[in-house]
């Protein structure tokens, strides 16, 4: 399938992950991606105690290890994500509180106080979800919270392609074994994420680009963007 041509390419990333739930589980847990292993977990951990949050919603928590990490550290945390066989995943480990609820969901209705800090770890895969997410962070985030957002770095992914936004074929590799058809993925430039902020109504106030500390590049970007 090509998601530049398919209809409905966020049909195919719910598919995607609903057929892989299992193997991505299985590559989490047994940290089998050496980037999110040397650099990128840790570098999301960071970027959420940086902020000393009480209450954190952990939108898009997969296999639910950032919200058992954080929770682990003392915080009061919600994992949510999509895919029931991911929740089912996390409810079966433990460690935390997570809900089934997509991001319009998130947007449409209420998920209890409101939180310090809403996290995105590699989570925001589709044009008109990650739209929905960043509209609905205000509506769920205290005065002064913020939303933190990890995800791939635009000049480490783009390639032999335009320097354009669109959509891009996904891979599997360097995941391990049991992936089938990827997801396809919203490709972003620097300047589109942060005109997603803003128009969401949020306030870009820290972007960070962590580095492998072997091949010395850049290995993702975090943007941290305030509720006003």
């Amino acid at each position: 399938m090509n998601p530049a041509t398919d209809p409905d390419p966020e049909a195919q990333i719910r598919a995607s992950w609903q057929r892989n739930a299992a193997p991505w589980t299985a590559a989490v847990r047994g940290q089998h991606i050496e980037s999110r292993r040397r650099v990128t977990d840790q570098a999301i951990v960071d970027a959420v105690t940086r902020h000393a949050p009480q209450r954190v919603l952990d939108a898009g928590c997969g296999e639910g290890w950032l919200t058992r990490r954080l929770t682990a550290l003392g915080m009061d945390v919600l994992g949510v994500d999509a895919e029931p066989a991911l929740i089912a995943a996390a409810e079966a480990q433990g460690g935390g509180a997570f809900q089934v609820r997509s991001y319009e969901a998130l947007a449409a209705g209420s998920v209890g106080p409101p939180f310090d800090a809403v996290v995105c770890n590699f989570a925001l895969l589709g044009r008109e979800s990650g739209e929905a997410l960043c509209q609905a962070a205000p509506t769920v985030l205290k005065p002064g919270g913020v939303l933190i957002v990890q995800t791939l770095h635009p000049h480490a992914v783009c390639g032999d392609q335009p320097y354009a936004d669109g959509w891009r074929v996904g891979s599997w590799d360097g995941c391990g074994e049991g992936f089938v058809e990827p997801a396809p993925w919203y490709f972003r430039t620097l300047e589109s994420w942060v005109r997603l902020f803003v128009s969401a109504g949020l306030a870009l106030h820290a972007l960070d680009e962590p580095v492998h500390p072997d091949s010395g590049r850049v290995a993702s970007v975090i943007f941290t963007a305030s509720q006003p």
